[in-house]
């Protein structure tokens, strides 16, 4: 009986303290300040020689904003209350694994992006990563002469990486991690 109380008495504890913090579900809480309505996305710059990357960097994450459903998103950084700029600094491919024949049959594509978050009234930086890293490995299908075996892989695992990090990029920006 005593042991029951205990228990109980744990669980109510608990239960308060859970609401005392400011407890929220993951992917709905908010720390931005509360005049940031409207937030734009201009497209990231890119430094690497992979074309289009920047392109699909910024359209995944203006998707994840606009999925988030709280603010009004934009493709400039005029007219808005916050704006998320970003350059995608290098993108590597690196061998990951060998057949027995000592041919690459795995590759490692690594995504390095420079990404900050303004208040556009105070100008103040509300959140910023100069070295934001995301990587995904790719398999090589088919024989060394094929040359389709090699190019367009990658293609699929950088869709991957972009998606990742808007998701994870949109997350720490609205919920301060």
């Amino acid at each position: 009986m005593i042991r029951r109380i205990a228990v109980q008495s744990i669980v109510v504890i608990a239960l308060a303290a859970s609401v005392a913090c400011g407890y929220s579900l993951a992917g709905r809480g908010s720390f931005l300040p509360p005049h940031i309505k409207v937030i734009g996305v201009p497209a990231f710059t890119n430094l690497t020689s992979i074309p289009d990357v920047d392109r699909l960097v910024t359209a995944r994450v203006r998707s994840e904003l606009i999925g988030r459903g709280r603010y009004r998103v934009e493709t400039t950084a005029t007219g808005v209350d916050g704006v998320i700029t970003g350059e995608i600094t290098s993108i590597t491919s690196h061998p990951a694994a060998q057949n027995n024949q000592r041919q690459t049959t795995r590759y490692l594509l690594l995504l390095v992006a420079k990404v900050e978050f303004r208040d556009v009234a105070s100008n103040k930086v509300l959140w910023s990563n100069p070295s934001l890293q995301f990587r995904d490995e790719y398999d090589v299908l088919g024989t060394a002469t094929d040359p389709q075996a090699f190019f367009g892989q990658d293609v699929n695992a950088l869709d991957r990486i972009a998606e990742a990090f808007a998701r994870t990029l949109v997350s720490a920006i609205l919920e301060a991690f």
